[in-house]
């Protein structure tokens, strides 16, 4: 059995990069499909943990980002977990809609194969 040791969370207690900034990686809930990565700030953590709706920080934009707010594609947070060096997160997620602004369901849909590209999947809709 798996022992659930509680811990008052502190985003200071992570690792960001050099412009503040931690990788997250989207994973779908029920599939474990991985859908996307993006970057969160200290105050995107805690947003996406107050709201349940996943938050990143736009790196172009210099702004917040909240999932599907424009597009409807919507990610529900269902858990958000720290990788073990405490410099990653995978944001478990109830993805509605495509999850890439290509339109597709995953950003992931490029393979390389024998030293070619593949598309993996066409957008939706």
């Amino acid at each position: 059995m798996q022992k659930v040791f509680a811990m008052t969370f502190d985003p200071a207690t992570l690792l960001f990069n050099e412009a503040g900034l931690i990788p997250c990686i989207a994973q779908e809930d029920s599939s474990g499909e991985v859908l996307m990565m993006a970057w969160m700030n200290a105050a995107a953590v805690m947003r996406t943990l107050e709201s349940g709706r996943v938050t990143y920080w736009s790196r172009s934009r210099q702004a917040f980002w909240v999932k599907g707010e424009s597009s409807g594609h919507v990610q529900e947070l269902v858990e958000l977990r720290l990788d073990c060096d405490r410099d990653c997160l995978l944001a478990v997620v109830r993805q509605t809609g495509p999850a890439c602004h290509t339109n597709r369901r995953s950003c992931f849909y490029t393979a390389l194969r024998d030293g070619q590209e593949v598309e993996l999947m066409a957008p939706e809709g």
